[in-house]
This record gives structure tokens, sequence and C-alpha cells, in this order.
């Protein structure tokens, strides 16, 4: 099943078709969560680094239990065949993934417990357990239960008036065995409390009772004092416990009139869906646990017991009361451009050339600039933007409002089905329609990921576009650790393009004939095929690099393979889920990928092709991915500029083909290699080497 596949005899011609030729992608997910784990394992990154990519993978682990493995659990459910290229059927794809999901937790649990946690120690942060808390640190704890805890805990213990209760999606809850009767003659030997979501579960103890950085658990202080919620009974028991459940939310666009209320209204049933996952103390008694099984309708593959807290994302929050900069990654300032530097007017630089900015390593503030001028220009007319994950407070916000309320004619497409952040979104669109700004929700069935700003200024020859595409999310605060690519420019062709995209979002209509964009569901895929299949009547004078998140589109992979059958060399950056198996003879063999996990995310997109000596390359906001290219609106915008094309080549490509220091090399068997030298060699990290290069041009500038 994930082994590497048997080559054709000799002479024999591969069938494209071959289960055996791709890798399951919910495997690859998690194997990407095994490159993450491994920076918390590395002791040279900085160590509340460490704990903060521990914590990642808790989070990414999160989500893919409430998405994907609860996907998966719906397709057993209604007995669903194979599916994806792979072809691997329900019940194998579920044993897998849980069999590969156990390890990684596992080894999440292995880092904390012998690396982490002791090194912090050494660094005077300390997690203290019941047994290490002094005279004056209980009473000091005690104090702090019956104050802020005590008040806010509801014990319920379990009988036919006390049924069990709605334990909400990652919630902490405990369950507590008990021996005895109460004063009305009841007997429950299981009770359930539920720790409120608005306690912090990781508690600062004051420095003059403790060390200056000394932590206890929430969890610990409520199991310190537990018999006081059950007065006169005997504690036989006390056990972590925590539930995750399936987040997806289930509207019918097509059968609603208004998909904002839809989604206001769905909300508030997703911390209650079907169970996926449950995950226990490890000490927690074998009868305790087959009776949270059964109550929750789960199998054993299901049950992850666990060596610690039931909840490590929670850990994140000691890295921003612990005020040690020297245990994190060096501050940098991100740069701006000479352009940006100059007083004057944004508009009148775009109309003698296009700006490009690569974030993180410069600014996102030349972005917010381009809005705000817009927002203030009495020239201006109109503003057309995409929204699809920001925060309703974000300066864009702010800018959006602040034209709308000048006059200016505002139209703003928010894409409310952004998972996880459909309530931003709602409350968003809510802020905007107040202010008169024209509020769409995109295109029925299909979310907008395109990433885009459009500014019409009245000037002297009539009205002239203006236009931002990204390939990142219009977040500022993600702008300062995603890698992303952001063009501003006045190119007409572009930016008609762009006007005739809003349009056809808005309104309705056939696709329109764009000049130079790609667009998806329409022109992408069909865009990003053919330029491969060039490459592929150019054989092995081809030549293709591409960088994305993810690469799952099994038609393109065929399309991939059969370049590398004709000789092309192909070079693939993909940082996260990849189901092409590089480096198998006949097949993929001058196929090469690669996956950078670093210090910032890898986010950009960017296609690159020979095209025999006239290069093209693109930036996107799209993966290789069926959902991008069909059921997405998405853009691929051209980089024409030849220093620019030459610049986005060097410093999002080159450079991480160059890596050697957080690069891992896929293997035929999806199993990835990491490619750092030994530890005294010298290594080329690309991240590091584009943070010194930005750091010697803002010195410069």
């Amino acid at each position: 099943m994930n082994g590497t596949p048997v080559p054709q005899k000799s002479g024999a011609a591969p069938s494209l078709d071959n289960p055996d030729l791709y890798f399951n992608r919910d495997l690859s997910i998690l194997a990407f969560n095994r490159r993450v784990l491994a920076l918390a394992d590395d002791p040279h990154v900085p160590l509340l680094e460490r704990l903060r990519y521990l914590t990642i993978v808790s989070n990414n682990l999160d989500e893919f239990f409430e998405v994907r493995m609860a996907g998966l659990l719906q397709r057993r459910k209604f007995g669903a065949g194979p599916s994806g290229p792979d072809m691997l059927g329900p019940n194998i794809e579920i044993e897998a993934v849980a069999k590969m999901a156990h390890e990684i937790i596992s080894a999440q649990y292995r880092c904390l417990n012998q690396r982490l946690l002791p090194a912090l120690a050494k660094e005077n942060i300390r997690l203290l357990r019941r047994r290490e808390w002094r005279v004056a640190q209980r009473r000091w704890i005690s104090s702090y239960f019956q104050s802020e805890v005590l008040p806010l805990l509801t014990p319920l213990s379990l009988d036919p008036a006390h049924p069990f209760p709605k334990v909400q999606n990652k919630g902490l809850n405990f369950a507590i065995v008990l021996e005895g009767q109460d004063a009305y003659g009841r007997h429950s030997p299981i009770a359930i409390v539920q720790a409120p979501r608005i306690l912090s579960r990781i508690i600062q103890i004051p420095a003059h009772l403790a060390g200056p950085h000394d932590f206890v658990f929430l969890s610990s202080i409520i199991h310190e004092h537990v018999q006081t919620l059950f007065p006169g009974l005997t504690i036989q028991g006390f056990y972590q416990f925590r539930v995750t459940r399936n987040s997806e939310l289930f509207v019918d666009e097509e059968e609603v009139d208004n998909l904002l209320d839809a989604l206001a209204d769905e909300l508030p049933m997703r911390p209650f869906g079907e169970a996926v996952r449950l995950e226990v103390a490890n000490n927690c008694p074998r009868e305790v646990i087959d009776y949270l099984l059964k109550h929750f309708e789960l199998g054993e593959d299901h049950l992850y017991a666990l060596l610690g807290p039931v909840n490590l994302s929670r850990l994140a929050a000691i890295i921003d009361m612990v005020p040690r900069p020297d245990l994190l990654f060096p501050p940098f300032v991100p740069g701006l451009p000479s352009v940006c530097t100059r007083p004057e007017n944004i508009f009148a630089q775009l109309r003698e050339a296009p700006i490009l900015l690569h974030h993180p390593y410069q600014s996102f503030n030349p972005v917010l600039d381009f809005l705000r001028q817009a927002a203030n220009d009495p020239q201006i007319i109109g503003i057309k933007q995409t929204l699809y994950r920001t925060t309703p407070d974000s300066p864009i916000i702010d800018a959006l409002i602040e034209a709308a309320m000048a006059g200016k004619q505002v139209t703003a497409v928010v894409e409310l089905k952004a998972r996880f952040d459909e309530a931003n979104n709602i409350q968003m669109a809510e802020r905007l329609e107040e202010v008169g700004v024209q509020v769409v929700y995109g295109v029925v069935n299909h979310k907008v990921h395109a990433k885009m700003i459009l500014v019409l200024r009245r000037e002297e020859d009539g009205i002239r576009l203006y236009g931002h595409l990204g390939t990142g999310n219009y977040h500022p605060r993600n702008a300062r650790i995603y890698t992303d690519l952001s063009l501003l420019t006045a190119n007409p062709d572009i930016t008609a393009d762009m006007n005739d995209l809003f349009m056809h979002i808005t309104g309705m209509g056939k696709a329109p004939q764009l000049r130079c964009l790609l667009q998806s569901p329409f022109t992408m895929f069909s865009g990003i095929r053919d330029a491969i299949e060039a490459e592929t009547q150019h054989g092995v004078k081809g030549r293709i690099i591409a960088r994305v998140n993810a690469l799952v589109e099994p038609d393109l992979i065929r399309t991939l393979y059969r370049a590398s059958q004709a000789g092309v060399e192909i070079d693939l950056v993909v940082r996260g889920a990849c189901a092409l198996r590089p480096g198998i003879p006949g097949v993929s063999e001058h196929i090469r990928v690669r996956s950078i996990v670093g210090r910032f995310l890898e986010h950009s997109r960017v296609y690159y092709f020979g095209n025999d000596g006239s290069p093209k390359l693109w930036m996107s906001s799209a993966d290789w991915m069926g959902r991008n290219f069909f059921r997405r609106l998405e853009v691929a915008v051209p980089i024409l500029d030849p220093d620019l094309r030459a610049r986005v080549l060097r410093e999002t490509l080159q450079l991480y083909l160059e890596d050697d220091c957080n690069a891992w090399a896929m293997r035929a068997d999806g199993a990835y290699d990491f490619l750092r030298k030994t530890p005294d060699a010298a290594c080329k990290s690309a991240q590091d080497r584009l943070l010194e290069h930005y750091d010697r041009s803002n010195h410069h500038a």
C-alpha cells in the first residue's frame, strides 16, 4: 500500500492510472506534521520556538481529525468505496491514518517529557506537578481555586436525572470515579466535570512564591481540590479526557436565501458534531475508557492514551508569559523597497513600474498604504477587494470603512466559508455593511480564494486601474510569519482582467475571456497543464520548477509523469501533502520533490516553465489540488517584468533548491530524508539567506 512501486518490465509502457504511483493525501498531511515535530526536537532551534512547534503540531492534528478523519468516518459510515488516485478504501485508510497519528502523538509526548520539559527547567521555566508544590504555593493555589475556579465549575454525577453532558469539541473534561452515597441516598459511580473555556489552562505562580517562571496546569488545580465538589463522597479516581468532533459545516448554498444567516445559524452546532477522537490520560482505567468509548461511539483505533496533558496546544501560552528573547528567534524588521520609502503618491510610482514585495522579509505596510491612500485620495472613485481570512479589527477593514464613509464606491467579496474563520468573517461583513460597503459572498458552491484589490482612479486621461494581487491572505499578523508575494501594478492588461473578474463574481454571465490571468475554475488547470505539455514537447531541454503547499490533483500528476518520461527536469517544492511519487524508474525518475520547514510557514505558490528560453512564471493563490482548480475562484498572475521574474525565480525557487538546512527530500515510498549536513558543517537555509539579504538591503536603502 505504501511501498515503492515495482518498476515495469523492460519495454512495457507503465500505466499512469496504477494506484501504486500515488501516495495517499491524508498520510502525506501527517508526514508533514512529522517534519514540523522534528523542529521541536531540533537543538539548533531556540527553546521556546521548539515549544511553539510542538503546539503547532497539536493544532494541526486537531484540524486533521476535525476535517480529514471526520470525512473518512463519514465515508465508511455510508459505505463509500475507494476514492482518490491511490484507491485506498475508507477502512484501510482509517487504519493507516490512525496508526501514523498514534506514532506522531507518541513522539510528541516523548519530545515534551524527555527533552523540552527538562530543557525548560534548566532555564528556570517549570511546569510544577502537585507533589512539587511547597506550602506557600499550595495556599496561593487554594485561594486561586476558591476565587477564580470553583464558582465556574458544575460537577455532574451521572444518573437518570443527570445524563451525560454535551461535551464540547476539544474541551477539557474530567471523569471522576466516586464511592459513597450523597444526602439523597443516591450512588453514582462516575461524575463529569467540564473546565469552562474562559479559564486559562496554564496559570503562573507569583514569582515571590516560586521561581521566576513557574506554572501549574488548571487540571492540576482542579485535581487537588476535586473533593470540594463532592463533599462526603470518596474520590477513587480523577482522569482528564478530551473529545475531538466533526467540525464541518453543512449548508446547502442553493437552498438558502441568505448565506450569512444560514452560516450564523449553523455555527453554534459546530462544537457538538459526531466524535472522531477520544484523548485520555494514560492512567485512566480500562473501565472508564470503555465507558467513554461506548458513549462517544468510537472504536479502539480512535483512542489516544497520553503521557501528559490532553491538549498540548495550550502550552503556547507559556511563550507569551516568559520574557526570554534569548530563547526565541532573533527579531527582525521587515524592510521596504526604496520606492516605497519615498513620500510621493503610490499611484504615481505604479505608473512608472510595478512593485513586488516578498513577505515577511519585506513589510506588508505598502499594501496597507495602497488602501489607505486609496481611501483618502479624492481622485479614487472605487475600491473592490476579496477577503478570505483577516480580522474584523484589521487595518484593511478600517481602510475600506474609511473609503466608504468618504463616499467612494466600495465592494467587498467576503468568503464566509473560510474554514474556522466563519464567525470572524460574519462579524467583518456586518461591520462593512453598516457603513454602506457593498458586500457579496462570492459564488454559490465555489469559495473565492483569490487575493485581489482593485482601485479605480479618475485621472486626466480617464479612469485608470491599479491592482494588488497576492499569494497570501490580507492578514497583517500572518504577513509576519508566512512567506508570501505581493504584486502592486498598474499594468492595463492585468488590471482589466481583475475588473472583469470582479464583475463576474458580483454579477452573472459567461466566464470572462482574460488577457493574461489564469482563473479557476475555468482556465487555470488547462493553462498549467498546457505549460507542462509544452515542456514535454521540449523533452530533455524542458524545465519545470513549481512551489506549492500541496500537490494532489491526479490529472496534473499524470501530466508531470509524462513530462518526466520525456526527459523534462522537474523540481517541486511542496510544503505539505504530495500525492506524486518521485524517482520511480520509467515514470518519475526526472522529478525531485522537497519540502522546506523552518521559521516561517512557506505559503507562496510559484510556477516556472523554461519554455525553450522564453520563460513563463506565475505567482498564485492556488495549490495544485482539485478544490483549487475546480471548486474555488483562484487567480494566477504572470510576472511579466524580466527583472522581477528573475528575482522571483531566485528568491522563491532557486534558493529553496539550494537549501540544505531546512529541506527534506521525498522518497518514492512517501517518506522524507532530512538533508541537513552534520551539525558542524555550514548549511544554507533559504529563509536565513533571505533575512540576511533584506537586512543588508534595509541598511543600504
